[in-house]
């Protein structure tokens, strides 16, 4: 039983590594060589249209309008 409950834990931390991972690069998820692609089914693909490019314009266009801290920012001890 001891044993079982180790290996439960190492692999509760495991996943949680791999989501905290996941979150903190801030990327899109990737597939594996499977999916679509392999069968044919690129093109019908609802997310990307079949362009691989797609997510990396949508993650540059996603950095271009995001705003940085001094836009959300009030300096108070400004006088006008």
């Amino acid at each position: 039983m001891t044993i079982f409950i180790f290996a439960f834990v190492a692999m509760l931390l495991v996943v949680a590594g791999m989501a905290i991972g996941a979150m903190v690069q801030n990327k899109p998820l990737k597939g594996t060589c499977g999916g679509l692609n392999n069968i044919g089914m690129k093109q019908d693909c609802t997310v990307c249209g079949g362009d691989d490019d797609e997510c990396e314009k949508e993650q540059e266009r996603q950095k271009q309008q995001q705003m940085t801290a001094e836009d959300l920012a009030y300096d108070a001890s400004k006088r006008k």
